[in-house]
């Protein structure tokens, strides 16, 4: 282990871990030692020693980070368990479906554990309550650990696909955001880049309802009409036109659930358009539409704002739009972009509305997404 007094084990060493997280630890002053399954990343960075960090179109903020270990996570288990033991903070960039196949690791390490501090774990995923999950998944394994103190977060950083054979270093692009949620954390919790609330809710769900949603629109859109890249979609006046059509529908919802101020959602909304515009940040359709299940599930960036709004009275014209077409994807590497293919050649619209998107018919949406599906099989046969 390094010299430092402050730990950190970070699961995932891929372009977030390296490039956000676990630099922002080290930043703070934290020895991290990533732990991951990637036998030839792992050994590009052992080799190494270092890693850089660069900023899209910002070559003079270029930054290398050298205070790491790695170890695998399965290979290197009995050092992981004692990592974890006497580390200070657990953080997680694995993706939030990754979470159950690393958790009984983390709960060997918290029995493990004799320091009388608790370890303090947070989930960094694209996901809500991403922490909490992890936490459920921990009672499976070990329901007595009270040594953990979970704290749930917000992240945010566009990370764009990487040239060939470029890692360990990683291009990022300069905006970043960590919001941690301080209800469980008795004691101060140093990273002076993190951002510190009492309530997380307000944002996950305003970085959920602009920033995913605005990368998937435009993926969606983009498919639909043969681009490949989330850059050449969005130079398209009209993809642009619908995008804040779906970006004026999220924040409404947003202001009905959390009251946010409309001057600063409108900053956000802004600024969340210029990061995607960004040619630096371009990425490829295929890639950003992917698991569209995921994306058109009860609590994600398309349905939940949507419901907020059919529940109020509101038509959520410009998000069914965007339904429509994610039902319409179509990659044949994405094994949930086939799977929802054959959802929708075999049910009626209401059990898809109900397989997919877990909204029940008495619900104001309901009848919305039924349209939807109903267009869009409709198109499918004529079209077979």
């Amino acid at each position: 282990m390094g010299n430092n007094s402050k730990t950190a084990v970070h699961f995932g060493a891929g372009n977030i871990g390296r490039g956000f997280i676990g630099a922002d630890l080290q930043d703070a002053g934290y020895h991290v030692i990533f732990a991951d399954v990637n036998e030839a990343l792992l050994s590009e960075m052992k080799t190494q020693g270092s890693y850089k960090v660069f900023i899209a179109g910002s070559p003079e903020l270029t930054k290398t980070y050298e205070d790491f270990e790695v170890l695998h996570s399965q290979q290197d288990r009995v050092e992981l368990t004692k990592a974890i033991a006497e580390a200070d903070v657990v953080t997680t960039s694995v993706g939030a479906s990754v979470l159950p196949y690393i958790a009984p690791a983390i709960a060997l390490g918290a029995e493990a554990r004799t320091r009388k501090e608790k370890l303090i774990v947070m989930a960094c995923e694209n996901a809500v309550n991403a922490t909490s999950q992890l936490a459920d998944e921990l009672a499976h394994h070990s329901p007595s650990i009270e040594n953990i103190a979970f704290a749930n977060t917000a992240v945010d950083r566009i990370v764009p696909q990487q040239p060939e054979g470029s890692e360990p270093d990683v291009l990022v692009e300069h905006f970043s955001e960590w919001v941690i949620e301080t209800k469980n954390l008795k004691g101060k919790l140093d990273i002076p880049t993190a951002k510190f609330v009492k309530n997380l809710q307000p944002y996950i769900e305003r970085k959920l309802f602009t920033v995913n949603t605005a990368h998937c629109s435009v993926a969606y859109l983009g498919f639909r009409k043969g681009y490949t890249t989330t850059g050449e979609a969005l130079q398209d006046p009209e993809i642009k036109k619908q995008l804040l059509a779906v970006l004026d529908e999220t924040s409404k919802a947003l202001q009905i659930r959390h009251k946010l101020d409309p001057a600063e959602q409108s900053d956000y909304v802004n600024t969340t358009v210029s990061r995607l515009e960004n040619p630096l940040l371009n990425d490829s359709i295929e890639r950003v539409g992917r698991d569209p299940m995921r994306k058109l599930s009860r609590q994600e960036r398309l349905v939940s704002p949507a419901s907020t709004l059919a529940e109020n009275g509101i038509a959520p014209t410009a998000l069914m739009l965007i339904y429509g077409c994610a039902l319409r994807f179509e990659n044949d590497n994405d094994a949930s972009a086939q799977k929802l293919h054959e959802i929708l050649l075999s049910n009626s619209p209401g059990e898809i509305v109900k397989q997919v998107s877990g909204v029940s018919p008495e619900e104001a949406l309901f009848d919305y997404l039924v349209g939807v599906v109903d267009v869009v099989q409709s198109k499918a046969r004529s079209a077979s």
